[in-house]
């Protein structure tokens, strides 16, 4: 039994995670700004985690062994959770994502198609924060939601009051009306209307992980000892065509696909450059990935039922 605070934790994966990391016997707390309470039986602290002096007031005589981070976006919400976290906790745990290899958010290594991404394509320890940047504009971190969470990693790694480990996670889907992106929703509504489907011509393949394998993922990565990045996500490449073919075989309709030119927008999941993750370290440190062509037809199934 630990003791584990999980920063944000109340809708999709991170609700998930606070209920099963309270089944597990941990004793869990959750800090959050009260918009949603946690599961009965864990602790509730409502504070503002941009709030720094606030923050510090809440975690006043607090320790923990492990804080998994589901909200931090940029340098300055990593820095201030730095200082309030040392010597108050043993491990620090940051939900990362995919975006951070897409080369057209950052000057990276080109990665040859067909090669999944290790995560030595983005190391954290080298990468260069910006912290005075207009961080606070939320259009400006919408814009920028790549570059800020590659900083936060970096801000955490330098940080040095405690074990650092971030998971950096693919496209998340599945649970219906809980996956609040809307974009699995956004393929099926438009294959049930008979609408058209913007897709690049030769669309690259992504990864994929299941709502539920990644909280079990997160789960694994709090309790554990490694340290820096690992990629999360599910066994089995796709593209664009694939994910319209289980959906076309879930309702009986074809979809419309229109190809668009070069560097123009796209559906969601349809690229037009490579950045599709390797899981091979988190393998390599036992965490065993389910095969997205196993699950993702009842996420469809999920996301027509909602």
């Amino acid at each position: 039994m630990q003791k584990i605070i999980v920063i944000g934790g109340s809708r999709y994966f991170g609700r998930l995670l606070v209920e099963r990391l309270h089944a597990a016997g941990h004793r869990v707390t959750v800090v959050n700004r009260g918009s949603t309470p946690p599961p009965p039986g864990v602790e509730h602290l409502v504070v503002d985690r941009d709030d720094e002096a606030a923050l510090r007031a809440a975690l006043d005589g607090r320790t923990f062994d492990a804080v998994v981070d589901q909200v931090c976006y940029t340098p300055v919400q990593a820095a201030i959770a730095a200082r309030a976290f040392a010597g108050r906790t043993r491990r620090y745990v940051m939900t990362s994502t995919i975006e951070v290899y897409d080369p057209a958010t950052a000057a990276l290594p080109a990665a040859p198609a067909g090669t999944p991404v290790p995560e030595s394509a983005v190391d954290p320890a080298a990468w260069r924060v910006a912290p005075d940047l207009p961080w606070h504009d939320p259009a400006y971190l919408e814009e920028h939601y790549a570059e800020g969470k590659r900083q936060a990693e970096a801000v955490l790694t330098a940080a040095g009051g405690f074990a650092f480990a971030s998971v950096r996670s693919a496209h998340v889907l599945g649970g219906g009306a809980l996956e609040f992106t809307g974009r699995l929703a956004h393929y099926t509504g438009r294959v049930l209307r008979g609408e058209e489907i913007a897709v690049h011509a030769g669309p690259l393949p992504t990864v994929f992980i299941h709502h539920e394998e990644l909280a079990d993922v997160l789960l694994w990565a709090a309790t554990a000892d490694f340290t820096g990045p690992v990629n999360a996500c599910s066994d089995g490449p796709l593209d664009v065509h694939g994910l319209t073919a289980v959906i076309a075989s879930r309702t009986g309709r074809e979809p419309r696909l229109r190809t668009v030119p070069a560097g123009a927008d796209a559906s969601p999941f349809s690229f037009d450059r490579h950045y599709a993750m390797s899981n091979a370290r988190a393998k390599e440190l036992g965490f065993r990935f389910s095969r997205t062509a196993d699950w993702l037809p009842g996420a469809v199934a999920e996301a027509l039922a909602a």
